[in-house]
């Protein structure tokens, strides 16, 4: 292929500083910067989805020109003048340099397509990371090749996961869907209903413990069939109830593993699904639920304005759920859109009404669903919002807490929230911590598959980069990059 086959003449590197735009910024944050530009964007038609790891990355010159939508942003701007007076190279000179990145960015072991580092895509530029949550840079394929999924079979606790989704206890597949209408249609009974809540309740363990990748398309199978239950009819109200609630919960579950592997527009569809099945039967907590990884979703998403509404509405079909927990929760999923707005009066006012609620502590109310969501959920989520609002310390102090504190089962959020606080020493300027919390992420990625913390993790090598001399931190660089990848 193209990308195997250029090779590049410049040495190998750290980035330079670009100092001119970080003089644009003046006296900005990074948040209220990003925020400045998407509605630039705004204004000529573009829509960009900068936050303030983007200007990070710019001002810290990895991304030493930026693609064509940023730079039409970029110029409307700051008229007048060109992307050299922005600090930024010549477009013709940063071509060629995809060989040198992949060997400096390797693969996340996932290796699906939509979860790849930038800087390996082979259908992006090479001379500007793109970020593979951004709705507005579409992924080549959402597809795992038949070698991907061998090799995610054959590999340690992802052999297991995979295993213990094979038969979920679901009579039929999705072939039910498809059989002739004049056969004789099994009516969904009790037994039936049991089958599909297990299967909820297996795949969310198997996400906490292994993480989405894998997981998802082997996941689409009983999601499949329950859709065939509930065309098929129920024997009794109750059980026909249970079935709806339960199809809506797996679209919801099955939706998640798309959205932490990258497939956006899947975890989308899934969403729509639920949401409109919590609506068809009057499910408030179903619904509550939809709206809840809906606006989580915009936030991935670049969509900060929609994951507010999103919670807001979230919070008002919550309320006859008597759930507080859930309302915490739903408030913190308000405050990652306003943080990602720039709006840190708004993110603030959120995380305190998130706090409260959370400190009413827990009811039999509360959905689930909900298991993973306890101290160290909360201290993670805030953590992401100090984080997106460029307020490195505070975000590491609490990630630092959220990993401290989450139970040993939920082994995916544990790597999570590591990674977060690698991320955060590390452009706090505490390379040497960022160098041992990454480490320990390593570790964990030998038994959890997600393409979220790989990522994660790969951005936080780039910026440790420079860092050679702090301690630990070329052991780490070494590390990460001989860590195995899928072929």
């Amino acid at each position: 292929m193209a990308s195997s086959t250029v090779t590049s003449s410049q040495p190998n590197r750290p980035p330079r500083p670009n100092l001119a735009f970080r003089r644009l910024r003046g006296q900005h944050s990074p948040a209220e910067f990003a925020a400045a530009i998407r509605r630039a964007g705004l204004e000529i038609g573009e829509q960009v989805s900068c936050d303030a790891r983007y200007i990070g990355r710019v001002e810290a010159g990895e991304i030493r020109c930026p693609n064509y939508a940023y730079e039409r942003v970029f110029l409307h701007m700051f008229p007048g003048r060109t992307l050299t007076d922005l600090g930024f190279a010549p477009r013709s000179s940063v071509r060629g340099r995809r060989a040198r990145d992949t060997e400096d960015a390797p693969l996340p072991r996932t290796a699906n397509r939509a979860n790849a580092t930038s800087e390996t895509s082979r259908a992006c530029e090479p001379y500007e990371t793109r970020n593979p949550y951004d709705p507005y840079h579409p992924h080549d394929t959402y597809e795992e090749s038949d070698v991907l999924r061998r090799a995610f079979m054959t590999g340690g606790g992802a052999t297991v996961a995979a295993a213990s989704l094979g038969p979920v206890g679901l009579a039929r597949d999705a072939s039910a869907a498809q059989r002739p209408v004049h056969r004789r249609v099994h009516r969904a009974g009790a037994s039936d209903a049991g089958a599909l809540e297990e299967a909820v309740r297996r795949i969310r363990l198997l996400d906490d413990r292994h993480g989405a990748d894998g997981l998802y398309r082997r996941a689409a199978a009983p999601l499949r069939a329950a859709y065939a239950l509930l065309d098929a009819g129920a024997t009794r109200q109750t059980t026909a109830d249970r079935l709806f609630s339960g199809a809506g919960e797996l679209a919801i579950s099955v939706g998640w593993l798309a959205h932490d592997s990258g497939r956006f527009d899947d975890a989308r569809s899934h969403y729509a699904e639920a949401l409109a099945t919590a609506r068809m039967t009057g499910d408030p907590g179903l619904e509550a639920h939809a709206f809840c990884n809906t606006a989580f979703l915009a936030r991935d998403a670049g969509r900060p304005r929609e994951a507010v509404r999103a919670a807001q509405a979230a919070q008002r079909v919550a309320r006859p759920v008597g759930s507080a927990r859930l309302m915490s929760l739903l408030a913190l999923r308000e405050a990652g859109g306003w943080a990602g707005l720039a709006d840190r009066v708004g993110c603030e006012q959120a995380l305190a009404r998130a706090q409260a609620f959370f400190e009413r502590g827990p009811s039999d109310a509360d959905p689930e669903w909900m298991s993973f969501y306890g101290e160290a959920e909360l201290e993670g989520l805030e953590a992401q919002c100090w984080s997106t609002l460029g307020d490195w310390p505070r975000a590491a102090q609490h990630a630092r807490r959220a990993a401290e504190l989450q139970d040993p089962h939920f082994t995916r959020n544990i790597a999570l929230y590591t990674a977060e606080l690698a991320d955060d020493l590390a452009r706090g300027g505490r390379p040497d911590e960022a160098a041992v919390a990454g480490m320990r992420v390593l570790d964990l990625l030998e038994e959890v598959q997600s393409s979220r913390v790989q990522t994660m993790l790969a951005a936080t090598a780039r910026v440790l980069r420079p860092h050679r001399r702090a301690t630990g931190v070329t052991a780490f660089l070494e590390r990460h990059a001989s860590a195995p990848r899928m072929a």
